[in-house]
């Protein structure tokens, strides 16, 4: 799934949940994934790590056919920005990457000059926090 999820897709989440800590990331990946449950952390069965995924609200419901709920997750591949600065992504991001400080439960993330990094600045980090409308968490951050 792409990064062009629409706010439709995402009307039961309620909170983010973010496994590291989303300021050091310049871009994360983000797609929705069927899991068994709305509540707890999901089963990753990529390459790479979940760093974030999303809880539902009490009305989110199973897929009729597979009992499955879609979710939201946030994760970074082997060869992305984060492990390789001097990669493939060295500049720009996939496609289906978003800044993970634009990332709040409902809203879609977006691109910014820091995703991209476009532009001196955007390798800074940022000087604004995670949005502060809806219920984002930090748990178990990964300490250096």
């Amino acid at each position: 799934m792409s990064s062009l999820l629409t706010e439709s897709d995402l009307i039961h989440e309620e909170e983010v949940v973010w496994l590291e800590n989303p300021e050091n990331l310049d871009y994360v990946r983000q797609a929705l994934d069927k899991t068994k449950r709305r509540n707890t952390q999901p089963h990753y069965a990529r390459d790479g790590r979940m760093v974030g995924y999303a809880l539902l609200d009490n009305n989110a419901e199973p897929d009729p056919d597979s009992g499955l709920y879609k979710r939201r997750i946030f994760f970074l591949l082997p060869h992305d920005r984060d492990s390789l600065p001097h990669g493939l992504y060295s500049e720009g991001a996939p496609g289906e990457a978003v800044d993970p400080l634009t990332v709040e439960p409902k809203k879609p993330g977006a691109k910014t000059p820091r995703s991209q990094r476009r532009t001196p600045e955007a390798v800074a980090p940022a000087n604004h926090r995670a949005a502060a409308r809806g219920r984002t968490e930090l748990r178990h951050p990964v300490r250096p």
